[in-house]
């Protein structure tokens, strides 16, 4: 117990300038508030299929800035856990963050993530930039080592505006692994168990330019192909009105599409696939 938290006072530390980044004062302090801590003793392994576990997820650029996108499935070994998970949130007003993985984790990372992002701004006066988020979620990705060695790895997916970057370029994603380094992907990438079979979708539909239109149709038509490959990923669920979840960043800042326009696309996009169950062919 530190001092003054016995007659409900905030402690010193509280008052005493230090780090920017909400982690490591947690680290300092609060340790036990972290969400990156080794759950299990040495040696211990989680089973695979007792935890939730998130699947696919994916972004790409378009004209207009970045679209992120993931599925709504959640799996535990060989049985549906959730058909309607949220795995795309806003990080910031110009940055958004998906995730596959343990999905328990995940969330808590993500929401560490966007207090990490709003303390740094308050304290410094500035916004991150973009690469600088990037590095930081590394950073946290990094400290979660521990737990994705016995079994519960969390692999975000970060897309943002980049303000600072030349016209046609502010669109930007960012992919990890569990050791924390970070890779800019240019046009698109996907992660999750879906994702080989989403990354091939994606690279026969994306094209320079995209409207946000073209763009969302290609993001469906991708989860589309990884859920008809990976038993994991969830499809469109038209009975259940259960679409996957895709937002856009812009000039303008994070907007998640509506439910009645996701909808409203999931089926033009099932519609196209009456006649061809494969997909669209390439833009030539």
């Amino acid at each position: 117990m530190t001092s003054g938290e016995h007659d409900g006072r905030l402690g010193e530390e509280f008052f005493t300038p230090g780090t920017s980044s909400f982690t490591e004062f947690l680290a300092a302090h609060r340790p036990a508030l972290l969400p990156m801590r080794r759950p299990f003793p040495d040696g211990v392994v989680a089973a695979p299929d007792r935890f939730p576990h998130g699947t696919t997820v994916l972004a790409l650029t378009y004209r207009d800035g970045v679209l992120i996108a993931g599925d709504r499935r959640a799996t535990m070994g060989n049985l549906i856990a959730q058909r309607d998970l949220e795995k795309v949130h806003p990080a910031d007003d110009h940055t958004a963050v998906a995730f596959a993985g343990t999905v328990g984790l995940a969330l808590d990372m993500v929401k560490l993530y966007q207090v990490e992002l709003k303390h740094f701004e308050k304290i410094e006066g500035v916004p991150m930039t973009l690469k600088a988020k990037a590095s930081r979620l590394a950073g946290m990705i990094r400290q979660n080592l521990g737990q994705a060695m016995q079994g519960l790895a969390v692999v975000p997916l970060l897309a943002g505006y980049d303000t600072k970057a030349p016209e046609g370029g502010r669109g930007r994603i960012f992919d990890f692994e569990v050791t924390g380094g970070p890779y800019e992907k240019y046009d698109f990438h996907a992660e999750g168990s879906g994702s080989p079979y989403a990354r091939g979708a994606l690279k026969k539909l994306f094209h320079p330019g995209m409207s946000r239109h073209e763009a969302a149709l290609a993001a469906l038509h991708a989860l589309y192909d990884a859920a008809d490959d990976d038993s994991a990923t969830g499809g469109p669920d038209i009975n259940r009105r259960i679409f996957p979840s895709v937002s856009v960043i812009t000039g303008d800042g994070f907007e998640r599409l509506t439910d009645p326009e996701t909808e409203e696309l999931s089926r033009e996009m099932v519609e196209q696939r009456r006649s061809r169950p494969d997909g669209p062919n390439a833009t030539p």
